[in-house]
């Protein structure tokens, strides 16, 4: 009898450490669906309900948060009527979520003379990848004949430009304006007739899509080619301070787009107060208006270089010019090797002017396109 009572016992003892044992196993899971529920909760109230802070912004809110990086650029003095206006302006469209397209695309916006001597290496590019671009190009000098399906019929009204003169930026403008009337283009490229793409579309399309800042050459440049070009009419929307100089090519955020055309302060000033031979200086508002204008409303939102790869090594007043005794595939891949090299500097166009034909068969076979 005692060992069936003993028998008995054991097993008692056995069920009762067997069910402890299974207790944690059972919770468990509930504890991380609630736990997994309350995460999520939390997300989605994040997402529509913006936190004001840009620590929280870039942990739980998938949209742009450079607007809480550092609040738009504010004078140290009373604003007039005009900067009050703008700054208002400015303010609500970096406040704005970005529209998100479901094709959105590149807009490649040239700015050229005439004809593209390169058309058939950029038709190559473009070759595949019909509903992730547009195409818009700017004739100054005259009508451009095309020999790619993709430039036929995208040229835009034009006006003459002269190098160094404010017509440079009413033609950048211009492009914008016609580029920003699609509303699938989000990133809008500047370039030149003498821009050629040094990689493939797919890398240069997720390099731009996936970043939420503009590539906008800004510098401080305190010598007579910088600051020494600044004039006192400037003031008070513009003090010296604030004075940028960079390259004239871009890429931008469709945000930014719509700031430049939206702003009119301090594009007066540089039409007025930055054009060559003014008070003994030559000052090129190409290369210093936008520079200025982003570094003081939204000095987080550019990277602070250009997407374009230009050689000023020869300290002239235009970069190098790379000639078919210059271009070899050795030369445009120690280009693409050095933007891979430094995370801080991505090359996708370098300024070339030589045969097109050779520079079709380098580019071709080193890109991969």
């Amino acid at each position: 009898m005692k060992t069936a009572r003993a028998w008995q016992l054991g097993i008692k003892d056995m069920l009762i450490m067997s069910g402890s044992r299974q207790r944690p196993h059972l919770k468990r899971p509930i504890w991380i669906i609630v736990l997994v529920s309350l995460v999520s909760i939390c997300l989605i109230g994040a997402y529509i309900y913006p936190p004001r802070s840009s620590a929280a912004c870039y942990v739980f809110s998938s949209r742009d948060c450079s607007i809480y990086e550092q609040p738009i650029h504010v004078p140290s003095r009373e604003l007039t009527d005009d900067e009050t206006a703008a700054q208002v302006v400015i303010r609500e469209i970096l406040k704005t979520p970005p529209v998100h397209s479901k094709n959105p695309k590149i807009a490649f916006m040239f700015l050229t003379p005439g004809s593209l001597p390169f058309e058939k290496l950029w038709d190559r590019f473009f070759h595949g990848h019909e509903d992730r671009f547009t195409v818009y190009v700017h004739a100054s000098s005259e009508k451009p004949v095309h020999v790619s399906r993709y430039f036929i019929g995208r040229d835009i009204r034009s006006e003459k430009v002269i190098w160094g003169k404010i017509s440079m930026v009413d033609a950048e403008k211009r492009l914008l304006g016609h580029a920003l009337e699609d509303p699938n283009n989000q990133h809008f490229v500047l370039l030149s007739d003498s821009c050629v793409p040094l990689h493939n579309f797919d890398y240069v399309y997720n390099y731009l899509m996936f970043t939420n800042i503009s590539y906008i050459d800004c510098f401080e440049d305190p010598g007579p080619h910088g600051n020494g070009r600044y004039s006192d009419h400037m003031m008070p929307e513009v003090e010296v301070k604030d004075f940028r100089k960079g390259a004239q090519w871009f890429s931008m955020k469709r945000q930014h787009a719509i700031i430049v055309m939206a702003d009119s302060l301090y594009y007066t000033k540089f039409k007025l107060y930055c054009r060559p031979g003014m008070e003994g200086r030559n000052c090129y508002a190409d290369e210093h208006y936008l520079p200025t204008l982003f570094n003081m409303i939204d000095p987080t939102g550019i990277a602070n270089w250009s997407v374009t790869h230009v050689d000023w090594s020869e300290g002239k007043w235009h970069p190098k010019a790379y000639r078919a005794q210059d271009v070899s595939y050795e030369l445009l891949r120690n280009i693409t090797v050095r933007s891979s090299s430094y995370p801080s500097i991505q090359f996708y166009f370098s300024r070339i002017t030589c045969n097109s034909a050779l520079v079709l068969d380098i580019v071709v076979t080193m890109a991969g396109y």
